[in-house]
């Protein structure tokens, strides 16, 4: 499929992310133990044969950069590649990508020279398993323009989405971005001959975000100043072209905000998660990095996940997921805990240097304690620190080695807690 220009936006300054999006674009934010949330479009593509991929980003794309160079290297045979397109300066532009649509429109010069004859674009913030060629294979038996794929949702996850509304033939008639909680959407109501299903009276079609263009209807719908797609360009799209909906029926999540990311990663623990990572056919790729198997002393793991070479001693821990290299000292309890990891092992001499400045070691130290937590990379967490454990209101805000966000407490990449700290 050498013809279909895959393009994953890697948003703006993921501010819904934030502080997770501090240090690194949204796109590299660590997710799942080893992966990273770019991983899984980029996976949905290679599962479909699709090998020429963009990946359009601008805002601390350096760890994006790295993660992407280390994991997808496509032999020469394949004519496959994946390229990171950060927002430059030229004779034509010289300003930053001002929306997903500017973002793509600012690239046609890389894009022309591979020829397509269709553009699929992709979000960076999403898990989902999807064959993108029965929704490629859609597009183009409907004959239409531009091919939008969308799930059913309830009216309270309606609020926060682009929704649509279809004919019986699934054809796009009408699109609202976002509508909020409030306002009258009864008559985007899907008609029931779409599903088939007496349930699904009050069900909706949310946008995945995710479309296909024809090569001719996407430089059509950009040869304008329109900035962003879901706001302006597919609705002024529904107008004048032919726009069909795609209906996916398997798992699809936002994760661009703190709790979406908190809560799928913890539900990756439960005994049968609506996503899962063992499927031997369609895998999730990451960055291979040989590390060792993860070694467990005297501990009790419930409903958890630890990654590759991580050490855990005499620890507790329950509904959580270990980060890789993450090391747990004796005494520990972990529960409702997303850990990271670490970028590297810290050696003997780096250890005793550690003592001296009377700085912890990298990862948990003895008997601590921690509830309800993200723990971004490399943090250190000093001998019988608290975090989450007493009965405290948590208050949305900054607090200066620590945030809480939606309620769940995030503590920095690279933070360090001396021993006895309580949070």
């Amino acid at each position: 499929m050498s013809d279909i220009l895959s393009i994953v936006l890697g948003g703006g300054k993921g501010t819904r992310l934030f502080p997770l999006t501090q240090s690194r674009a949204k796109p590299a934010v660590p997710f799942g133990g080893k992966y990273r949330l770019v991983d899984i479009p980029i996976s949905n593509c290679i599962n479909s044969n699709l090998r020429q991929i963009y990946i359009v980003t601008q805002f601390n794309s350096a760890s994006l950069h790295l993660h992407v160079g280390q994991t997808y290297m496509f032999d020469i045979f394949s004519n496959g590649f994946v390229e990171i397109l950060a927002a430059e300066q030229t004779f034509e532009h010289s300003g930053w990508y001002e929306g997903t649509a500017d973002a793509v429109r600012k690239n046609f010069p890389h894009f022309r020279t591979q020829n397509p004859s269709y553009y699929i674009i992709l979000s960076g913030d999403q898990l989902y398993r999807m064959d993108l060629r029965d929704l490629l294979k859609n597009h183009v038996s409907s004959g239409a323009a531009i091919t939008i794929a969308c799930t059913g949702v309830s009216r309270e996850e309606a609020s926060a989405l682009g929704i649509l509304k279809v004919d019986k033939n699934y054809r796009i008639t009408e699109f609202m971005e976002k509508p909020g909680p409030v306002k009258d959407i009864s008559n985007f109501r899907t008609p029931r001959e779409i599903w088939n299903d007496e349930n699904k009276d009050d069900c909706y079609l949310g946008s995945m975000g995710i479309y296909v263009f024809n090569a001719k209807a996407m430089e059509e719908c950009l040869d304008n100043d329109l900035t962003d797609f879901g706001k302006e360009v597919i609705p002024a799209a529904i107008q004048k072209l032919k726009v069909n909906g795609y209906i996916f029926d398997g798992y699809w999540e936002d994760i661009g905000t703190i709790k979406n990311f908190y809560d799928t990663n913890l539900e990756l623990t439960s005994l049968t998660p609506r996503f899962d990572f063992y499927d031997e056919n369609m895998p999730i790729y990451t960055h291979m990095r040989n590390l060792p198997p993860s070694k467990m002393n005297f501990s009790n793991l419930t409903q958890s996940i630890a990654s590759e070479g991580c050490i855990i001693t005499n620890a507790n821990i329950s509904n959580s997921i270990v980060g890789i290299r993450t090391i747990i000292e004796p005494g520990s309890s972990l529960n409702g805990v997303v850990c990271m990891g670490a970028d590297s092992y810290e050696s003997e001499t780096q250890k005793a240097q550690n003592a001296e400045a009377r700085v912890p070691n990298m990862g948990i130290g003895r008997g601590v304690i921690i509830k309800g937590a993200i723990l971004d990379k490399n943090v250190r967490i000093g001998e019988g620190c608290r975090i989450g454990v007493d009965d405290i209101a948590r208050t949305d805000g900054n607090y200066g080695h620590y945030y809480i966000v939606d309620g769940i407490i995030v503590i920095p990449k690279n933070t360090i807690l001396y021993p006895g700290t309580v949070i």
